[in-house]
């Protein structure tokens, strides 16, 4: 280096910017100090530029080395078969925003199978392939209810991964344990440090876990800190005692129902009301029993029913809310709360030593049957009571859709779901028979996958009738749809006759035939990829 270009490297350790600017005027215009004007002027620019450059590169200090990354912890599952391995990625590579993604004609929608082919793996206990967890941790991030099942398979390196990207914390979260400080469930120091130091997540999915494991120590776990929680988290961690409720729970909810909170009082009474023992069920008893009456002074035995006149505090210290929706009457607004707290196991003595289906059965007087009928409904599926929801629910071939105590669809498959797999099926396979599948389409939502064959012919059968009377096709999308996901893989040999485009009636919608074959097209290719699927997940069978 020459002397002048050390002069003026040695005279501007902090002067970038006076450098850029001369270079942007011109040594014809403005020199650098120490330099002087001439021909030499921009060649000593260029020198002092370049040893600033390199001062401005090479003057930090070395930081200290990263600590050395650990090593992905192993899954002790066995690996995924290979055709298995195989089938995986071409479901994670159809999800939205990946190439070849999308759904055109009869071709299968492969990411709404995916949910199923998880639940397939992880029954039978598989490890993904560590290439797949990337995609994996993708598609749960775009689909929570994908994120339990993903989640699980996905096993201890998804979490190893989701610590290096932030675009997969979500998993941190969601899985039970995911979190950078959550401890052993065995290990009862490290349990009180993260209820007491951790995030709100991490304290939720930590009391979620506990309680599923050891209901009384989640819930001596709130206890010790209720006082102190604020009034929303107060409400999420009361709600994760619907885990594994029991008469335990009771002492603590009672004192919950004194809460300055409206909503945490109102969620610690509808939990009291579902223990039928309990001192709240008890009260409500009373209350509702006061309201609902047999009259026998009529030809035939008839419900009279007298609402409440007021809500008093205790009423509204058992959770009764008194201020009513816009549209409902105060009256009915409370006895209906009453009703569906009070014990199903209350009416038999109150109305006569008559079961379930008889009571069900009466007539009520002065219109008050909706509202009567609507409390029992949402009673029956609270306290999980089969018996008083079969009554409710009455025959599927009955006349009116909406049953003999339902006031809707939405209530009767809420009563269904407290039935086992096997009678809400048959229930619903009744229905459709009598109905057809317009009114059905919320019931089938709660049906076991796959559905039982009764449920399955139904569909099929309703179908095809609707497919031959030319019925608006894009109405039954929806139903088309269920079916992709929950037929059993094995009616596909079933719906063979119906891949042919059908004559068109003259009132039947214009291209109805082909939309009607595209779609059992669809619909039996779907299955066959499933069958295909369920048996690439078999277990191996060794060699002779």
């Amino acid at each position: 280096m020459s002397r002048t270009t050390a002069t003026v490297a040695a005279s501007l350790p902090d002067q970038w910017e006076e450098l850029v600017t001369t270079a942007l005027l011109g040594t014809d215009r403005r020199t650098p100090p120490d330099v002087a004007p001439g021909p030499q002027a921009p060649s000593a620019l260029l020198d002092a530029a370049a040893a600033a450059t390199v001062r401005r590169r090479a003057g930090l200090r070395p930081a200290r080395p990263a600590e050395r990354l650990r090593p992905a912890p192993e899954d002790p599952r066995p690996p995924l078969p290979p055709a298995a391995a195989r089938r995986l990625a071409a479901l994670l590579a159809d999800r939205p925003g990946a190439s070849g993604g999308g759904r055109r004609g009869a071709a299968p929608d492969l990411m709404e199978l995916l949910p199923q082919w998880l639940q397939a793996a992880n029954a039978r206990g598989y490890a993904p392939p560590p290439q797949a967890l990337p995609a994996l941790l993708d598609a749960a991030r775009g689909r929570t209810d994908l994120r339990p099942a993903a989640l699980r398979f996905a096993g201890p390196r998804a979490l190893w991964l989701a610590r290096l990207n932030p675009d997969w914390r979500f998993a941190l979260r969601a899985a039970p344990g995911g979190g950078p400080s959550a401890p052993d469930l065995r290990d009862p120091g490290g349990i009180r440090r993260l209820w007491q130091e951790g995030l709100f997540a991490e304290r939720v999915t930590l009391l979620t876990a506990l309680r599923s494991r050891d209901a009384a120590a989640a819930r001596a776990l709130l206890e010790e800190t209720w006082a102190t929680e604020r009034a929303e988290d107060r409400l999420m961690f009361l709600d994760s005692l619907r885990a594994g409720l029991g008469p335990d729970d009771e002492t603590f909810l009672e004192r919950a129902l004194a809460d300055r909170s409206r909503n945490v009082r109102a969620t610690a009474a509808e939990l009291l009301s579902a223990l039928p023992a309990s001192a709240l069920a008890a009260r409500m008893a009373v209350r509702a029993a006061a309201c609902v009456a047999m009259d026998r002074t009529q030809d035939v035995p008839t419900v009279v029913v007298e609402a409440p006149h007021e809500c008093d505090a205790a009423m509204e210290r058992d959770g009764v809310v008194a201020k009513a929706p816009a549209g409902r009457g105060e009256r009915s607004w409370w006895l209906g709360q009453l009703v569906e707290a009070a014990p199903l196991g209350t009416w038999p003595g109150r109305l006569g030593g008559r079961t379930p289906e008889e009571i069900v059965a009466l007539p009520v007087a002065d219109g008050w049957q909706g509202e009567l009928h609507g409390a029992w409904c949402r009673a029956a599926v609270r306290q999980r009571d089969t018996e008083w929801s079969r009554a409710l629910l009455g025959e599927p071939s009955a006349p009116e859709a909406g049953g003999p105590g339902a006031v809707s669809l939405a209530e009767r498959a809420r009563l269904l779901a407290t039935l086992d797999a096997g009678e809400r099926a048959a229930w619903v396979a009744g229905f459709i028979e009598t109905h057809g599948l317009s009114e059905a389409f919320q019931l089938l939502g709660v049906c076991a996958v796959p559905w039982a064959p009764p449920l399955g012919r139904a569909v099929v059968d309703a179908l095809n009738i609707a497919r031959d009377a030319g019925s608006y096709p894009w109405s039954f999308s929806g139903v088309m749809g269920l079916a992709e996901r929950c037929l059993d893989p094995s009616e596909a040999s079933r719906l063979d006759a119906l891949l042919a485009i059908p004559d068109e009636p003259e009132d039947a919608a214009p291209g109805a035939g082909s939309y009607w074959s595209e779609a059992f097209q669809r619909l039996v290719t779907t299955l066959r990829m499933r069958g295909a699927m369920l048996a690439e997940l078999a277990p191996e069978e060794p060699a002779p």
